[in-house]
């Protein structure tokens, strides 16, 4: 018997007939020990030092305290930044999701019977997924230039990096019989998927597309910190002026956008449920 049965013995059911049946032992126990080391190591590894946090927190308050009142005559400047942002968001976003659907039907290993195909396929998803969005926006404006066009680059690979792992996973849940009856008719993989297998995801689909969407409003209020249009660009610049007042009023005509598009998002998202 090793240690981990020593100290965790597993429970014994005597049945009726005779045979007596062992029950399955939780693995908390080892996962709540890993999460406790982890823990340990990240804080010697970090530094992080709660009385430090707790003497110096109240400094957290202090730029909030220069961002109040706002300066409410800054908002004229405010505005076409603020479309910008909202214009790259929603154009990245339908770009993002609209390319990736046939990506993420060539990582679904119940339409692509090629294990190599779809490996490489989720290794390519896997390695855009993986890049920060400054650091693809910084890359966009090498190419394309200063503006909003690098900021929907920008995204627009993180829409198609983070829509394309949720679609392929929820294509390989769904009911193949319709896609098989096609292509034992004769059509294509093309078509069957098209008619057997999008209407089943579409739903979920359009639902994590408008979550993104609302995700993506606020990830494009900072790219204009490597020169990708949009809010990020004025609020860089009166962060670095240390204009507190005027970046309090691009705050919170982020806020009130945000909090619009996600109540509008939420009601469209439950009719599609």
């Amino acid at each position: 018997m090793n240690l981990y049965d020593r100290l965790f013995p597993p429970k014994t059911f005597q049945l009726e007939n005779g045979k007596t049946v062992k029950q399955r032992r939780s693995r908390m126990p080892l996962a709540v020990l890993f999460l406790v080391i982890m823990t340990y190591l990240s804080v010697k590894v970090t530094g992080f030092d709660m009385k430090i946090l707790i003497s110096r927190i109240n400094q957290f308050f202090v730029i909030l305290a220069q961002m109040f009142p706002p300066d409410w005559t800054y908002m004229s400047q405010v505005w076409e930044p603020l479309f910008a942002t909202i214009q790259m968001s929603l154009l990245g976003s339908v770009i993002g999701s609209v390319l990736v659907v046939p990506f993420a039907m060539l990582a679904s290993t119940n339409v692509i019977p090629n294990k190599a195909a779809v490996g490489v396929m989720r290794l390519f998803l896997s390695i855009v997924r993986t890049l920060p969005t400054l650091v693809t926006a910084l890359i966009a404006t090498y190419i394309f230039g200063l503006g909003t066009l690098a900021g929907t680059t920008a995204i627009a690979v993180f829409t198609f990096a983070y829509i394309g792992k949720i679609l392929y996973e929820e294509i390989e849940t769904v009911d193949m019989g319709g896609f098989e009856a096609m292509e034992a008719m004769g059509a294509t993989k093309t078509r069957a998927f098209i008619s057997a297998i999008i209407p089943q995801v579409l739903p979920s689909y359009l639902s994590n597309c408008l979550f993104c969407f609302e995700g993506n409003v606020r990830y494009a209020s900072i790219l204009g910190y490597v020169g990708a249009g949009g809010l990020g660009l004025i609020l860089n610049e009166k962060i670095g002026w240390r204009e507190y007042s005027s970046v309090g009023m691009i705050l919170i005509a982020l806020f009130v956008t945000v909090f619009f598009i996600e109540t509008i998002s939420r009601a469209a998202r439950k009719r599609l449920v």
